[in-house]
């Protein structure tokens, strides 16, 4: 059937979206899905033959190309290929998967864990596997659209609490009936407002009302704690996730997803996780990047110290300049702009002057709260911070942001 003679509703969705990018690309707007050639230095990009300031990177420890886990990636293309056999329940397990596990164990202080195809695989399968019909979902209003999406499919009562409010938590928690299992759900950091859960409060409400708690992580490891092992080192409160989900994309320089916890849990997923038995086992390079990434981390603590001077240099000066930066206490930094046209317009000058920053804009934020999300990283040298926020507040004063 040819969509363009029909008028139903995918129709409708399907036109309203490339009259959109139509609109965008006409006007000089549009800057998602850029071609990168070269990625130099952890900080710095090459886009269509020019070098720009990297401000869209998730690499927060700028990990990327680091020679130690570059060569753990190329030995184990060397020693097993490029690929695997298939799925490791039937087509066995290699070695560097094992090693990676109880790497990612012993990082997260847990008993065992297990790794899936992608963070978004991760929660997908794993609420959806250990929660059904009769349980209750309790999840944060704002966290990634894989735990929204993991909480639907689990065919759970799913209840969401207002963002970041533990009153309401405690609400949620009350009105499920006492004789059913309850899981409790957020990310540690937000990924577009970049601030951090109530994590103390959270961890006595699940213990008060007996609930299982549930934190992503995939823009916490590497970012908070001493030693970069994520939320519970930041409170200093070890062992008190029951589900401890990451990511191997972000911090770590690779691909992938994990669970982290006590051994019988991990046994479970195994054995019960669809993403798990029907998916094939990430790539040997993948596998062994991710296990050489969390090591450096550890060996070099330096990184972290960086990363946060770079991010409090960052978030100390747009807010001198007059900008909202929402709550954010992370490398996550929104530079809010009020309406979509004008998170575009302060994009599209950013970009003309070489500084790599993308807008977010609605359905995936609320209308009226569009925003640049920049990112900083450990590979920042402070004066090109310096000069990205130049290009951000003239570009700011410009449009009408700031004044």
């Amino acid at each position: 059937m040819d969509i363009h003679k029909t008028d139903d509703s995918v129709t409708r969705r399907i036109r309203a979206m490339v009259d959109r990018y139509n609109y965008l690309r006409e006007n000089d707007l549009y800057f998602y899905n850029q071609p990168v050639s070269e990625i130099r230095g952890g900080a710095k990009v090459l886009v269509n033959g020019r070098e720009m300031g990297m401000y869209a990177s998730y690499s927060y420890l700028g990990l990327i190309g680091h020679p130690r886990i570059n060569a753990a990636a190329k030995a184990a293309v060397d020693k097993y290929g490029t690929g695997t056999n298939g799925v490791r329940t039937l087509a066995g397990s290699l070695k560097i998967h094992q090693e990676l596990e109880e790497t990612i164990a012993e990082f997260k202080h847990a008993e065992d864990a297990v790794t899936y195809t992608s963070g978004y695989a991760t929660n997908l399968t794993v609420i959806s596997t250990l929660m059904g019909r009769g349980d209750w979902v309790i999840s944060d209003k704002l966290n990634h659209a894989s735990i929204v999406d993991g909480c639907l499919m689990s065919g759970s009562e799913f209840r969401r609490f207002k963002h970041n409010d533990m009153d309401e938590l405690e609400k949620r928690l009350q009105q499920a009936p006492a004789d059913v299992s309850k899981l409790v759900v957020a990310d540690a950091v937000f990924s577009m407002d970049g601030d951090v859960i109530d994590f103390p409060r959270m961890v006595e409400l699940c213990q008060k009302y007996g609930a299982w708690l549930m934190m992503d992580e995939a823009h916490s490891v590497g970012v908070l704690g001493k030693t970069g092992r994520g939320i519970e080192e930041h409170f200093g409160m070890e062992g008190t996730v029951d589900i401890k989900m990451g990511t191997l994309s972000k911090t770590i320089p690779s691909v992938g997803g994990y669970v982290a916890g006590k051994k019988d849990l991990i046994t479970y997923l195994r054995h019960a996780s669809r993403a798990y038995i029907f998916s094939a086992a990430l790539p040997p390079a993948q596998a062994a990047a991710a296990n050489e990434a969390f090591k450096v981390i550890l060996d070099e603590p330096w990184r972290i110290q960086n990363l946060w001077d770079n991010t409090h240099l960052f978030i100390d000066g747009l807010k001198s300049a007059g900008f909202d930066t929402m709550l954010t206490s992370t490398a996550i930094v929104p530079v809010l702009c009020g309406s979509d046209e004008r998170a575009f317009a302060l994009t599209r000058t950013a970009q003309h002057n070489d500084v790599f920053v993308l807008p977010v804009v609605s359905p995936a934020v609320p209308e009226g709260l569009a925003r640049l999300r920049a990112t900083i990283t450990a590979a920042h040298e402070p004066d090109e911070i310096k000069r990205a926020m130049g290009v951000i507040e003239k570009a700011g004063k410009e449009i009408g942001i700031i004044h």
